[in-house]
């Protein structure tokens, strides 16, 4: 059954006051906060049927009542006021973001760490790929007659390097050669696929080219499948410890753990959703049970996108969050796709 009006305006006070003060919400607050038009009777038995129905908590007998995760759930879907970030965090993001572009996962690890700042919780980025990533590009730099570095631009623009070694001297004319026979035949290719036409080389080039071609190819093999898999980047950790449901320090060790030594069991998002909030027991995961979760997406480019969430307890602001999240998720997908060019705030009330 669908809740009265009231009740639902009730909920929405215990939940915004328990989100501001931490503290159980009694009924003489809640009298005040509607203008005194209800009595304390009548608020009573409205709190102890949404109590009963699984709104609300009762943490002890004599107490005010709290959220429950299902009390969360219908406030954040039809009870909670959408934001529009203030000029100020507006100014505060754009600049943050208006740094030069450097290698894709530093953008990614900063960006993690500006969203815990800005929203004060545990924050965690990731790059997620869209299909198969492949190499854009080859370079080869010679260091000395058997030493050079192998450059590597992969698809979602991360660039890797490693010095290699070979048993043979190559000079660089050589590796000039050898880099244009990469960027013509190796690149926009499997690991498999590159595989496969370097043995269609064999015999065909001298032992002293085939060597650092095939040191070069396996080593984009191994940079390929690093970028397909997802690293996922955590900071703000001790920020937990600042909230009261975490000051226990045994009710936080689960939840460090997983951010810190088990971060790709973090949520993800599928790739249609552009945002998503999950509540307590809504985490799959038994480590953020007590805990709730804010994930946007924004996109890279490159058939490649973006996650950042943010890791905090069920009594986070879920509108202030998922306002910040959203405008620094779009701004992300503004840098990337138009030069770096960030997005005017824009007026969401």
């Amino acid at each position: 059954m669908e809740l009265t009006a009231r009740k639902k305006q009730i909920l929405k006070v215990v939940t915004e006051r328990y989100i501001d003060a931490a503290e159980p919400v009694g009924s003489k607050f809640i009298a005040q906060a509607m203008g005194g038009n209800l009595s304390s009777a009548t608020i009573r038995n409205e709190l102890a049927d949404l109590t009963e129905k699984g709104y609300l908590e009762q943490p002890h007998t004599s107490a005010g009542r709290i959220p429950s995760p299902k009390g969360y759930r219908l406030y954040v879907n039809e009870l909670m006021e959408r934001r529009a970030v203030s000029d100020q965090e507006a100014a505060a993001i754009n600049q943050a973001l208006g740094g030069r572009m450097r290698e894709l996962d530093s953008v990614i690890a900063q960006a993690g760490q500006m969203v815990s700042s800005i929203v004060s919780y545990p924050a965690y980025a990731a790059a997620v790929g869209k299909g198969g990533v492949t190499v854009r590009r080859f370079d080869l730099l010679p260091v000395d007659g058997g030493s050079f570095i192998a450059v590597v631009m992969t698809g979602d623009s991360r660039v890797k390097s490693r010095l290699l070694h070979t048993d043979l001297p190559v000079e660089g004319e050589q590796l000039s050669a050898l880099a244009n026979l990469l960027n013509t035949h190796f690149t926009e290719a499997s690991p498999e696929a590159m595989g496969e036409k370097l043995m269609a080389l064999t015999g065909q080039l001298p032992p002293e080219l085939f060597m650092p071609l095939s040191l070069a190819v396996e080593y984009a093999g191994e940079v390929v499948d690093q970028s397909a898999r997802n690293q996922v980047f955590t900071t703000g950790q001790t920020q937990l410890l600042l909230q009261p449901e975490f000051q226990d320090p045994g009710r936080a060790n689960e939840l460090m753990r997983l951010l810190t030594d088990q971060k790709a069991e973090l949520p993800v998002l599928d790739e249609n959703t552009p945002m998503q909030i999950l509540i307590g027991p809504e985490n799959v995961n038994e480590a953020l049970k007590d805990a709730s979760v804010v994930v946007a997406s924004y996109d890279i480019g490159d058939n490649m996108r973006g996650l950042i969430g943010v890791v905090g307890p069920t009594r986070m602001d879920y509108a202030a969050v998922a306002a910040r999240l959203s405008y620094f998720a779009e701004s992300l997908t503004k840098m990337f796709g138009k030069n770096h060019h960030l997005p005017p705030k824009e007026d969401r009330s």
